[in-house]
């Protein structure tokens, strides 16, 4: 058994030298143990001794060392073995930290999640009260109590948060000073030597219970994030009772004394009609919802006035308006749902995943993408957020009603012989009326005496096929709509 001895609870440069030297000798984790301080280490363990000369570096993932700080500042008493016997493991199972139902890798997770949350509490719970030091000036001071050795790891970010002060952080293991240029760790000290209050005290206080507000209080959830084991160095934690007590009623004078506001459909027809271009005279011939006064002439003026459009309410999150692309002549106009995530980056439509597959089946069917114009029933993603991802959400009945003036411009522009819906968000768009896919798919409707409409899916329904036969043969019925589409316009062929 051999020991290696660490200058202080979360001393994480002590271990990894420690553990780098165990494992050049080949030192098992289960031979290895770890003192801090002045502990006594065990009956027959014998001091690490030094690593062989040239002897070869351990090799670990990039999130490793991280990890391994964190978890050496955990409370648990096993840790430094623990972090070790993770070393040892991934110098022959180079995948571990990939492998979350490993039990190890659960504990890890574990008790980095604990550091985090302990380092978290320390920044939203340290309280300084200042005095004046007759060599250094004002000092501020605070006093707090972790339960997990994290001072040395969240230090730093009150030396970045306060760097114009001079400030010290007692605690029962360590202590943080910051002189203003430099940060140092000395032994930790006891609660009486940091000061009961200070000149400020009154009126953080006062501050604190100006801001209280009693129609949100969740005491359950206010006591789960914030325990109270921090009360006591905390000074606004005296007012927390009876500003709870008196929630009730506070709440009831703020119901009785609210203004009279507009209703919630009010303001949302008032944001659906506002545009950022200037409001003119209104023509209903035209747009009365809109307030042009003035129909596009060009699809290219078309597409500017989109860029500005505010109609509904999906312009605001999204990155910009996806206006349709293609020759001002194209024989059809290929029209689908709405842009997705790729397509409101890029500012056009069709570039994503569904997209490569339209291009693959317009390529199996002998169709000229270039030749066509393609566009959605609604010009703006809609989306929702989950994470760091937007999902997909279905545009409603309104949403298409108002974008289908846009779809009308481009159809009127554009003269189109077919207009190919993709999917029954489309169909919907270009007919004016719910229908299904399965009673109007393949089939050639008359719109007008020049133009005719195809309905098929939308490329993103292959796509969201769990079985590979199904997605085969939904494929081929796709590709065998896009050649109906050659066949109707010939026009449509590529080039030899």
């Amino acid at each position: 058994m051999f020991n290696a001895r660490l200058a202080f609870p979360a001393d994480f440069e002590g271990w990894r030298a420690a553990a780098r030297t165990a494992l050049a000798l080949g030192v098992s984790p289960e031979d290895m143990s770890f003192t801090v301080g002045d502990e006594a280490p065990g009956l027959f363990a014998e001091p690490l001794p030094a690593p062989p000369e040239n002897a070869p570096q351990p090799t670990v993932p990039r999130a490793f060392p991280e990890l391994a700080r964190k978890l050496v500042c955990h409370a648990d008493a096993d840790r430094f073995v623990f972090a070790y016997q993770l070393l040892w493991r991934l110098q022959t199972e180079k995948t571990l930290l990939d492998i979350a139902s490993d039990p190890d890798m659960i504990r890890a997770a574990e008790m980095e999640k604990a550091v985090r949350r302990d380092s978290h509490k320390m920044k939203a719970f340290v309280r300084f009260r200042e005095i004046e030091d007759n060599e250094i000036g004002r000092h501020s001071i605070a006093w707090f109590e972790p339960f997990h050795h994290t001072v040395e790891l969240t230090a730093p970010f009150f030396a970045r948060r306060f760097a114009g002060m001079v400030w010290t952080i007692l605690t029962p293991e360590r202590t943080a000073h910051w002189n203003g240029e430099e940060l140092s760790f000395l032994p930790g000290a006891t609660r009486d030597m940091a000061p009961a209050d200070d000149d400020m005290e009154a009126l953080w206080l006062t501050y604190y219970a100006s801001i209280f507000n009693p129609a949100r209080l969740k005491v359950k959830a206010m006591t789960a994030e914030m325990p109270k084991k921090y009360w006591a160095n905390m000074p606004e934690t005296a007012l927390i009772k009876p500003l709870v007590a008196g929630a009730e009623a506070a709440s009831r004078r703020m119901i009785e004394t609210a203004p009279s506001l507009p209703s919630f459909r009010s303001e949302r027809l008032k944001e659906r009609n506002a545009m950022t271009l200037p409001r003119m005279e209104k023509t209903p011939e035209i747009s009365p919802g809109l307030g042009y006064n003035k129909a596009p002439d060009t699809i290219e003026e078309a597409r500017e006035q989109a860029a500005h459009c505010q109609a509904c309410a999906l312009w605001e999150p999204a990155t910009q308006t996806v206006f349709g692309k293609g020759p001002e002549d194209a024989p059809v106009i290929f029209v689908g749902e709405q842009p997705g995530d790729q397509e409101d980056i890029a500012g056009e439509p069709f570039v994503g995943p569904a997209g490569k597959v339209f291009d693959q089946a317009l390529a199996a069917a002998g169709v000229d993408r270039r030749q066509a114009y393609v566009t959605n029933a609604v010009k703006h993603f809609k989306f929702e957020p989950r994470g760091k991802r937007r999902i997909h959400a279905k545009p409603n009945m309104s949403e298409i009603k108002v974008c289908r003036w846009w779809l009308d411009q481009e159809r009127r522009l554009i003269k189109p012989k077919l207009i190919v819906a993709l999917g029954a968000t489309a169909a919907n768009a270009v007919l004016g009326k719910t229908v299904t896919i399965k009673a109007t798919r393949s089939k050639l409707i008359d719109l007008d005496p020049e133009t005719k409409l195809l309905v098929t899916v939308h490329p993103s329904y292959i796509l969201r096929l769990p079985d590979q036969a199904a997605k085969e043969r939904e494929t081929k019925a796709f590709e065998a709509d896009m050649a109906l589409a050659l066949e109707t316009v010939p026009e449509l062929a590529l080039a030899g």
